[in-house]
């Protein structure tokens, strides 16, 4: 997994001149979603996966988090207590069903990022 964010680390970089920063965590969320979603599709075969996909969601939003946090980034306080919160939600319902593994309750972190994407591509 670590490889995983190796790569989106140099992916963020290479990608900086290309793509915005907000199209590239649009993007990343909805590659957690489409994981979590894909997991809960077909949760008889991919069950195993489950762990794997709740924790690149879960590093996706550390990582978030940290650029909220960051002493530099422009966003106004409401906006960033806001994403913190849900992020907050967001680790709590990750720990939930991990202790409790329920196809159905992966729907509201792939809602959440569905929806977090579609406000940084602007819809």
């Amino acid at each position: 997994m670590q490889n995983g964010f190796n790569a989106y680390a140099a992916a963020a970089k290479t990608a900086q001149s290309v793509v915005s920063p907000r199209e590239l965590e649009a993007s990343l969320l909805i590659k957690a979603a489409m994981r979590l979603q894909a997991v809960a599709d077909d949760w008889n075969q991919r069950e195993r996966d489950l762990d794997e996909a709740l924790t690149y969601n879960r590093r996706l939003w550390t990582l978030l988090v940290s650029a909220v946090i960051a002493e530099d980034n422009p966003l106004p306080v409401g906006i960033k207590t806001n994403i913190l919160s849900l992020a907050n939600f967001i680790f709590n319902q990750t720990f939930k069903i991990s202790s409790d593994p329920q196809p159905q309750s992966l729907g509201i972190l792939v809602n959440i990022n569905r929806d977090i994407a579609a406000g940084l591509r602007g819809r």
